[in-house]
């Protein structure tokens, strides 16, 4: 996988904290894979979008990364219900479902980015790195090796 700057918190440098929700375990662990070569750390997982809005709560992570697919309850209902709680939350949607109409729904619902899957790491990459803004930059060791888009 290619060598990518680590993307820390710019409050305090630690990694960037993950919630990934996709109901495919496999897409899951591919996620994060991608994040912990970012430098990030996945401090939950949900496999639909009701335990999203609950690892939400619980967690408070940086960064959601959601599907849109998913059973009992889909990405963009579970967006709805964060952004509700938490108007400032980070979501990135990440779906195969990449029609025009699902990607402007999301980002009217409040998501930051949407990445079409299959997932290129350097697109998601940049997606995270727009949705932190300017609470994500890398490790001041890592800027040399920084992925330019």
């Amino acid at each position: 996988m290619q060598k990518f700057a680590a993307i820390k918190r710019s409050k305090d440098g630690l990694p960037v904290r993950y919630l990934v929700v996709d109901d495919s375990l496999i897409s899951r662990k591919h996620l994060g894979r991608m994040i912990e070569s970012f430098g990030g750390e996945v401090v939950a997982e949900a496999g639909d979008g009701m335990v999203a809005v609950t690892q939400y709560q619980r967690m408070k992570p940086d960064v959601v990364l959601m599907d849109i697919t998913m059973p009992q309850m889909g990405g963009m209902e579970a967006l709805e219900k964060i952004i509700r709680q938490d108007p400032q939350a980070r979501i990135v949607m990440v779906s195969a479902a990449g029609y025009r109409e699902n990607i402007t729904t999301a980002m009217r619902g409040g998501a930051r980015h949407f990445v079409r899957k299959p997932v290129k790491p350097e697109a998601l990459y940049g997606a995270i790195r727009d949705a932190l803004g300017e609470e994500g930059a890398p490790g001041r060791e890592d800027i040399q090796s920084t992925v330019v888009r």
